[in-house]
């Protein structure tokens, strides 16, 4: 009887990744790249500074990868994450969510220690 072991994804620096995407996000990143009008290798994320809770989820293309930057891959999607925001991403799920209202990529953070009423920003 042999035993199979699943490898766990790894960064280049040979890190577990800050972020896992689900299958969900990875199509829906795929569907978007393939649409793009200009050449982009796949999406960033990033945090930036806005929001009543202070920070927000920031998605966008990605033409290049920038220094220092950790990129993750699954099902061919390739997200890059900015290094300024891997200390608040650390150990979040990047999904994809759509219903008859609305439709977007969604994160769950385990380090957001609270979110706006709207939803569209967060604390940590």
């Amino acid at each position: 009887m042999s035993t199979a072991q699943t490898k766990e994804p790894k960064t280049k620096r040979g890190l577990p990744p800050p972020i896992s995407i689900t299958d969900a996000a990875a199509k829906r990143i795929n569907e978007i790249v393939a649409k793009a009008t200009k050449p982009v290798l796949g999406v960033r994320v990033g945090v930036s500074n806005k929001g009543c809770s202070g920070k927000s989820y920031m998605v966008e293309y990605a033409e290049e990868m920038r220094k220092f930057e950790d990129m993750v891959e699954h099902n061919g999607a390739k997200v890059f994450i900015d290094p300024k925001a891997v200390m608040y991403l650390l150990g979040s799920e990047l999904d994809y969510k759509e219903s008859k209202m609305e439709s977007g990529f969604v994160f769950t953070n385990p380090n957001e220690k609270g979110r706006c009423g709207c939803g569209e920003s967060f604390s940590v």
